[in-house]
């Protein structure tokens, strides 16, 4: 059964991990007509308890996410639907990409982060097992060291870039919003601003009062033990761009 006679519209949120996409949506879901219902493949997200949903095709998926979505009880008036995929989640769904071409009025939020650091991140995440930080925590622990092989970034830097090719090859332009990593966590008011304009929104500023955390704070070559290194590998090529900031 749909939730009104026209559905909201819909927005999709694409990422490589580690871009900043649930800090982004958290910042999202303070506005009342918006919702975005996190990692709409992902068997583990609380805002999707129905995992069957899983052995459903693209486009029932989509279906869920769009038609049939699920609304917290403070929102009253949706006007503004909306879910997050991640570039490892369209391994296992080859045809989402597309599915999410053809769909109605969809339009897209790019989030971009240097590779070398969403790689850093990952592998942190893998390492501890810790995924998120809220301020509530009170583990002021630093995440650990990496070590990254040579093949390992290059893997990560092509896979990152045939992504955010792919998406500017099934979307138009003006379906397309970027917004970089950088800019989200220090200039939010900014960036949602871009937000609420592309998505034809009315302007919502947000609080400031935001439960999630930046993990890693300390710099690129602080934290990747073979940085020098790897920079000098990478000193010639067209990757050697990720390698010029040091900012974590």
């Amino acid at each position: 059964m749909l939730k009104s006679e026209r559905s909201p519209e819909p927005f999709v949120i694409l990422a490589m991990p580690r871009s900043g996409t649930h800090y982004l949506e958290e910042l999202l879901n303070e506005h009342p007509n918006v919702v975005s219902n996190g990692e709409l493949l992902n068997e583990y997200d609380p805002n999707w308890p129905d995992k069957a949903r899983l052995l459903r095709s693209d486009r029932e998926l989509l279906e869920c996410a769009y038609l049939r979505y699920p609304t917290p009880s403070d929102k009253i008036d949706v006007t503004h639907v909306g879910c997050k995929i991640n570039e490892p989640q369209f391994h296992d769904r080859p045809g989402m990409m597309a599915e999410l071409a053809g769909w109605p009025r969809l339009k897209v939020i790019v989030c971009r982060r240097n590779p070398l650091e969403s790689l850093r991140s990952l592998v942190q995440a893998r390492q501890t097992g810790e995924w998120l930080k809220y301020s509530s925590d009170s583990d002021d622990s630093q995440p650990p060291l990496v070590s990254l092989s040579v093949s390992t970034c290059e893997t990560y830097f092509k896979t990152t870039a045939e992504f955010h090719d792919r998406i500017r090859q099934s979307f138009a332009s003006t379906k397309i919003l970027e917004l970089e990593y950088e800019t989200l966590l220090r200039e939010p008011h900014l960036c949602l601003e871009l937000v609420w304009e592309f998505l034809g929104v009315r302007m919502r500023n947000v609080s400031g009062r935001v439960k999630l955390q930046r993990q890693e704070v300390r710099p690129l070559d602080q934290t990747v033990e073979d940085f020098d290194e790897l920079r000098r590998q990478f000193k010639e090529g067209p990757y050697a761009r990720y390698f010029e900031a040091v900012d974590a």
